[in-house]
């Protein structure tokens, strides 16, 4: 369970530098760049589902639902 906060912690470090860099090549409105921004969001986005299926998992093994 630690591991999959974890891992949004990673991607979101990694969709923080993304943004960054892509910022300090270009502050211009670039369709190419939104779209690669856009891809790092949905990768966090990912990760928080991965991370609440997770945690819901877990809380129904120790319910004794499952």
């Amino acid at each position: 369970m630690i591991g999959a906060v974890l891992v949004i912690l990673a991607v979101e470090f990694l969709n923080t530098g993304l943004e960054k860099l892509s910022d300090h090549v270009t502050r211009e409105e670039h369709n190419d760049i939104r779209r690669i921004k856009d891809f790092g969001s949905a990768a966090v986005f990912c990760a928080l589902c991965l991370t609440g299926l997770v945690w819901l998992l877990a809380i129904a093994v120790r319910c004794g639902l499952l």
